[in-house]
Formats: structure tokens, C-alpha cells, sequence
């Protein structure tokens, strides 16, 4: 995101969201055996989420070695090299390419990236529609941000089958610099911006009096950070990451360039 703007009111907590209907809850749960999994292993309330459930169809419409990880990885890296060319193939987005999907998703991939403006990741990747489950917050920030981004990943993968995970950060992040600006000010910030660059401040201290460009080192360590706690995720992530079952891997977008280059 770009450069953070501070000239924001006194602090203020949000309320603390309602819980979902437990009638409703419990009627999903009778009729979706794979949710009622789910439920078991993360304790994830969806109901009023208004998620769509995947159809028996558009499952199966993603064939095995469609959903292999790398497969996935390597069809995002080529979408980025059309994108960097000029040469898309999916320019448009028109409401007849949606009214296939009106039913229910089956995407291969998650991207969890900034919220800046400047970087779409159905762009960036040059995918169509249904192809990528975005999860979006000012940071790309995993760990500290909570069950909404955490939750969204698992549904994906849980409900969704997604079987790659990508942590996209990207070039002259509003969010980390910040960040790495008032690492040693030690000042307050505004509202919840404090608490949002709290969260990316272990990143910043992380590669402090590192060789190379400050804010490019925090950048990659707020990302390689992502990746490591979305790892290591309980229940439902770590095991499957564990048998290679799922693939979690970083990335930083490059806004002058186009390109988007993997995390070593």
C-alpha cells in the first residue's frame, strides 16, 4: 500500500463481531458432510459469511494434476510473464464469464497480498475468473491479523481444495514502512494503524543493520514471516504442509517491473 497517512482521530477498538446463528450453524452442518469436517477441525462458524459451497460439479471440474501445487505455481508464473509482456488472456471481465461459477467455486490457488491499490493479483497473475480466492489486508500480514485472514485461508483449502498458498508482498509497502520508520521512534500512531504496525514491527527489527536496502529486507521478512506462521498453522494447515499435501511459498511483486519474484 502506499505511504500511510496519520492524520487520524484517537485511538478506537472496533467492536467485537456478533456470533453467527447456531440454528442456521447446525442445519449446514447435517448437510454437508466435508463441512461438518471442517467444523470439527477448526470451530469455524460460516454461517452469514455467505461463502458458496463448491458444487459437485466445479469440484470436479478441477482435475488432480490441475490442483498439484507446483502445476498451480508454474501456471501463475507463466501468467505473470504474459502480464509483464502485454500479452493477457484474460482481459475482460464480463458477467457471462461469472454465470458458469453462480453455483460454486473451485479456485487453485490462494493469494494472501497487500491491500494496495496497485496490486491485483488476478492481474498481476493473469488468471480468470474463479481461478485465485483472495485474501487482501494492508501488509499481507498473517500472523496477528487475527481468524479473518487466518479463517479465510483455511476455508479455501478445508472447503475449496486450494492446495497452494501464496503470500504476495510487493515494492514500496506503505504498511512496512511505517513500520521500519518508527521501529526506533517508538512513537504512537493513530487509531488502528498503531496495531497494524505493531504487527510487522518483529519483520523490521528482524533485519535491522542487515546489508542492502532497508525497506526491500523487510519487505521479503514480512512476507518470509507470513509464510512461516501459515506453515505452521493448527489444525487444519500444518499437517497437510507437512505431507505435501498443501505448498505455502512467498513472493514480492515489483511495481516498476511487473514482475513477481519467489522468496528463496
Amino acid at each position: 500500500m502506499e505511504e500511510l497517512q496519520f492524520g487520524l482521530g484517537p485511538a478506537q477498538r472496533l467492536p467485537a463481531p456478533n456470533q453467527g446463528d447456531q440454528r442456521h450453524t447446525n442445519e449446514l452442518k447435517a448437510n454437508h458432510s466435508s463441512r461438518r469436517e471442517f467444523m470439527k477441525l477448526s470451530g469455524l462458524a460460516v454461517a452469514g459469511t455467505g461463502f458458496g459451497l463448491p458444487t459437485a460439479a466445479s469440484a470436479a471440474g478441477r482435475r488432480a494434476q490441475e490442483r498439484d501445487p507446483d502445476s498451480v505455481l508454474a501456471r501463475l508464473l507463466e501468467g505473470n510473464k504474459r502480464f509483464v509482456s502485454g500479452q493477457l488472456a484474460h482481459p475482460g471481465r464480463r458477467p457471462e464469464d461469472f454465470a458458469p461459477l453462480a453455483e460454486g467455486q473451485a479456485p487453485l490457488a490462494i493469494i494472501v497480498g497487500c491491500a494496495d491499490s496497485r496490486v491485483s493479483p488476478e492481474v498481476v497473475f493473469d488468471q480468470g475468473v474463479g481461478d485465485l480466492f483472495v485474501v487482501r489486508v494492508a501488509g499481507n500480514v498473517v500472523g496477528g491479523a487475527g481468524p479473518f485472514v487466518k479463517g479465510s485461508v483455511e476455508f479455501a483449502v478445508a472447503e475449496l481444495g486450494a492446495k497452494l498458498i501464496v503470500v504476495l508482498g510487493h515494492e514500496a509497502c506503505g504498511a512496512v514502512k511505517a513500520a521500519v520508520a518508527h521501529i526506533d521512534a517508538n512513537d504512537t500512531l493513530p487509531g488502528a494503524i498503531r496495531d497494524l504496525v505493531e504487527v510487522i514491527r518483529p519483520a523490521a527489527a528482524a533485519v535491522r543493520g542487515k546489508p542492502g536496502d532497508k525497506l526491500e529486507n523487510a519487505i521479503k521478512a514480512n512476507v518470509a514471516m507470513g509464510v512461516e506462521r501459515l506453515k505452521g498453522l493448527d489444525p487444519i494447515l500444518a499437517g497437510m504442509v507437512k505431507k505435501g499435501d498443501v505448498k505455502v511459498v512467498g513472493a514480492v511483486y515489483k511495481l516498476r517491473t511487473g514482475v513477481v519474484e519467489l522468496l528463496d
